[in-house]
């Protein structure tokens, strides 16, 4: 399949949705976890999030995570962010379920954005109900070298992403299910389709007769079930925005 075919495939569907993982990103120059220059390679990303080790020793996570979350509102959206923002706002695609917390898909137009990990759009107490920071607050105390805190109790506050050890958001689980199952066509961007529950949303798509198509740069489980596949994000997308005149 070709780039054009490809844009016609997603025209002539009549619910298509896109499935982004850390792939998508890294064109925007945030490190993914697991590819060749992830973050597993050289940091102990397992412990920064986990939620066991956040309570007992909270600024282990804001120390280590400033550099590559707290600076992401100086990052911009790539070709990819910005080109399904076009295709949503001409109703090519209906949603993206995103694995990241980067918040790119919203910087880039994106407007249904299912975000199936959680978000540090905000921060919130463990301990007193309703205490929230929003993110521009939250990063300028982390990025002076501080831990934000609770008003009320003094205690750290937790961003709203799902650390390891935590259930995924139910509410965002269970609509990026509805939109996998309703999807007649999947793309899957930038995720090797490894970590679940969100590596079995394209299932969803398979199992109701819709297809799926994979643009990521490493092998992923569902290459021999896929309608098509690329390996290069930002050339199938850059090939799409020229066909779309974004």
């Amino acid at each position: 399949m070709k780039t054009a075919e490809l844009l016609e495939r997603i025209k002539s569907a009549r619910h298509a949705v896109a499935l982004t993982g850390a792939g998508v990103s890294t064109l925007s120059g945030i490190r993914d976890f697991r590819g060749k220059n992830g973050l597993y390679n050289d940091m102990d990303a397992e412990k920064i999030f986990d939620i066991d080790y956040f309570v007992k020793d909270p600024s282990f996570y804001y120390s280590r995570a400033g550099s590559f979350i707290y600076n992401i509102n100086e990052k911009e959206p790539s070709v990819v962010h910005t080109v399904l923002g076009t295709m949503e706002k001409r109703g090519l695609i209906k949603a993206v379920i995103t694995q990241n917390i980067d918040l790119l898909h919203q910087k880039g137009g994106s407007v249904n954005v299912i975000e199936v990990h959680g978000s540090p759009r905000f921060h919130y107490c463990l301990r007193c109900a309703g205490v929230r920071m929003d993110f521009e607050e939250a990063a300028v105390i982390v990025k002076a070298g501080k831990v934000p805190s609770c008003p009320n109790c003094g205690g750290a506050l937790k961003p709203a992403i799902t650390f390891f050890g935590e259930s995924l958001p139910s509410g965002a689980l269970r609509k990026a299910g509805e939109e996998a199952q309703n999807a007649d066509l999947m793309l899957v961007l930038g995720t090797s389709l490894t970590v679940y529950p969100a590596a079995s949303l394209p299932d969803y798509t398979l199992r109701n007769g819709g297809g799926v198509v994979i643009v990521n740069d490493m092998p992923t489980p569902l290459d021999g079930r896929a309608l098509a596949r690329f390996a290069d994000l930002g050339t199938v997308f850059g090939e799409l925005g020229q066909l779309l005149g974004a």
